[in-house]
């Protein structure tokens, strides 16, 4: 009998390894597929941004024959590119501070105090997700005009942070909800306010959601060409990624230049999710791994 059931649960652990084994490899199969879709593009434009205009229409497909850098000097000296670097750090830049600030806040407030309409605000910013930026582009508008901001920094930085404020406080909430209550309460008990506690212990603590929230909100805000092209019309105060519309309308069919701006644009941005992808997974997951 002892032998028969030894036997039994041998096949039985081979039969899971053998499909544990095949569901592997099927998901390494569709993750190997889907970076080929992803990073393939990112190599064509970088492959394309060291050929000529005519080089890329006829053979696009094709390695360059000679590494030209001069897409790369035309899109500093014809786009301006520095200024344009230069208003999108100052945007982004500003729309992450008050965005973690802010949100850091209404999270921590959120998470730990109860209060009448707690759960109505909590309903209104999931649902705030719902909403696209295009329904509220025209009152937007009409706002950022009658108080006289259009084509300043600060009629953009406005509607990005609010647009980004309900992602950050949900994150952060969720994260904080894990963070025991003796560690407030330790705080407390040594003198500490509820500012003090919350700079000194909920705020060090949670900071992988923190980073988190940083780095999704430069993305979105570096990203965002909607909202730059409707409400900043000044090339001074233009970010870079608006840069890509001049190229079409004011240069033409200069594929070269074109692929040499979307190089220029997309490489800060792909080497800065790389090096802080690690602190994206973990604050996002951090919560739910405490939970």
């Amino acid at each position: 009998m002892k032998n028969t059931q030894l036997e039994t649960n041998s096949r039985v652990s081979m039969k899971k390894t053998k499909s544990l084994g095949i569901g592997k490899l099927v998901a390494y199969i569709m993750l190997i597929l889907w970076a080929f879709t992803t990073i393939y593009p990112l190599a064509w434009v970088l492959m394309n941004s060291f050929k000529p205009s005519n080089d890329i229409i006829l053979n696009s497909f094709n390695l360059p024959s000679s590494f030209n850098l001069m897409n790369y000097k035309n899109a500093f000296t014809k786009m301006s590119i520095g200024r344009g670097y230069v208003n999108s750090l100052i945007i982004s830049g500003t729309v992450v501070v008050f965005v973690v600030l802010f949100g850091g806040l209404a999270a921590y407030i959120l998470a730990r105090f109860e209060f009448k309409g707690k759960k109505v605000i909590y309903t209104a910013l999931l649902g705030s997700l719902l909403f696209p930026a295009f329904a509220t582009v025209v009152p937007v508008f009409v706002m950022l005009y009658k108080m006289n901001l259009i084509n300043k920094h600060v009629g953009l930085i406005l509607p990005q942070v609010a647009g980004n404020l309900s992602f950050a406080i949900i994150v952060l909430m969720g994260f904080m909800k894990t963070i025991p209550m003796e560690l407030e309460e330790a705080g407390i008990v040594e003198g500490c306010n509820t500012w003090q506690v919350y700079t000194k212990i909920i705020a060090p603590i949670s900071k992988s959601s923190f980073a988190t929230v940083a780095i999704f909100t430069f993305l979105w805000s570096y990203n965002d060409l909607f909202l730059s092209l409707i409400i900043l019309r000044t090339k001074s105060v233009q970010p870079i990624n608006v840069l890509l519309n001049e190229i079409s309308s004011q240069y033409g069919t200069d594929y070269g230049l074109m692929t040499a701006v979307i190089a220029i644009i997309i490489i800060p941005v792909m080497a800065v999710y790389l090096a802080a992808q690690q602190f994206i997974i973990k604050g996002l997951t951090a919560g739910a791994i405490k939970g």
